[in-house]
């Protein structure tokens, strides 16, 4: 499986969560994620996709820097239609493109390390970013939304669910 695919595939998961959140819940404060939304965590992980989206007119990413948009937090539908976007773009985008990363892990400043990047390396580190918060989401999900059923392997890392069926196997 490509990058792309893999990429594709774990929006498609968050889509099927979406689509099952009833807009209370995804609106809803939850205890256990120090009382962040299911939709704020959504609207995180879309936003890093987003921010990768625009380095492709402009050919540096800095995640840092991203909009954040209130719509994907407060609106399942507006979610769902940035998910199938940010896959559009991903299935059309050149794998080959170039990219500088900008960071700044600077408290009291604003300068900034560029590091050599592309595109298939930010989108490695978009789905393995989107991974972890869907881990997050998931507490929340069990939490206030046990209606939901999650798509297999929610929130868990592929070398993860690898190693499981290896296991399971040996047994």
């Amino acid at each position: 499986m490509n990058i792309k695919t893999a990429s594709e595939t774990v929006l498609l998961q968050l889509s099927d969560v979406i689509n099952q959140i009833k807009p209370t819940d995804y609106l809803t404060p939850i205890k256990s994620l120090s009382n962040s939304t299911l939709g704020q965590h959504i609207r995180h992980i879309l936003e890093f996709f987003v921010c990768l989206e625009e380095s492709s007119i402009t050919h540096v990413v800095n995640y840092d820097n991203r909009h954040r948009d209130n719509q994907i937090e407060e609106n399942p539908l507006f979610a769902l239609t940035t998910v199938q976007r940010i896959i559009q773009f991903i299935k059309t985008s050149p794998a080959d493109l170039d990219l500088k990363l900008e960071i700044n892990y600077d408290l009291e400043g604003d300068d900034t390390l560029e590091i050599v990047s592309n595109f298939q390396r930010e989108l490695v580190y978009n789905v393995e970013h989107a991974i972890h918060h869907m881990a997050i989401i998931k507490i929340g999900l069990v939490e206030i939304t046990p209606y939901i059923k999650l798509p297999e392997g929610f929130g868990v890392a592929v070398s993860t669910l690898r190693f499981r069926k290896q296991q399971t196997e040996k047994a």
